[in-house]
């Protein structure tokens, strides 16, 4: 990230925007008597401020937040145990890789013997880990043993959320990071 998109993030600029008000602040009561009802004004803009900022970065956390990852949590642990030795049962290593030349997404599947896997079906979500709004569903197509998709992925870290069913119906997932790079 450059210098001059860190400083244009609506954080930064919202924190050097504060900077700016309590340097503002600052140079005002420099040049007045300083009585109670001023120190009072000072504390009240101060602690202000604070919950202003707090308030922000509440509503800025929970708007972005992309939601829950099971629905009960005691009820999905009850099967982890099984479902993962099922998972590691079928030796599957999955390796992905993004061309942003191509603007290709590759997902390949390989078994124990290092020979593509048999996925019988395949649902891959492709988004940012922080927010939901860029969340995608590419449509993959199996070329030469490799699953592939076109996907247009912007610079910055991605998450996929990989679930693959093997033919005898055991279920394979995996969550993976992806950092894409210009």
């Amino acid at each position: 990230m450059s210098l001059l998109t860190f400083f244009t993030l609506p954080e930064v600029l919202f924190c050097l925007g504060l900077v700016a008000v309590v340097i503002l602040l600052g140079v005002v009561f420099s040049r007045v008597k300083l009585t109670g009802g001023r120190v009072f004004g000072l504390t009240a803009t101060f602690f202000g401020v604070i919950i202003a900022v707090n308030l922000v970065l509440a509503n800025r956390a929970v708007s972005t937040f992309p939601g829950l990852e099971v629905s009960n949590s005691y009820v999905a642990s009850q099967s982890f145990d099984a479902d993962r030795a099922a998972q590691n049962e079928l030796g599957w290593v999955l390796v992905p890789e993004y061309d942003g030349a191509a603007n290709e997404l590759r997902l390949a599947f390989t078994d124990k013997t290092g020979y593509p896997a048999e996925v019988a079906s395949l649902s891959v979500m492709v988004g940012r880990a922080t927010e939901a709004s860029d969340d995608t569903r590419p449509e993959f197509l199996r070329k030469s043993g490799v699953f592939v998709a076109a996907l247009d992925l912007p610079q910055g870290k991605w998450m996929m959320q990989v679930e693959a069913l093997a033919a005898d119906g055991t279920a394979f997932r995996q969550r993976i990071d992806l950092l894409v790079k210009d």
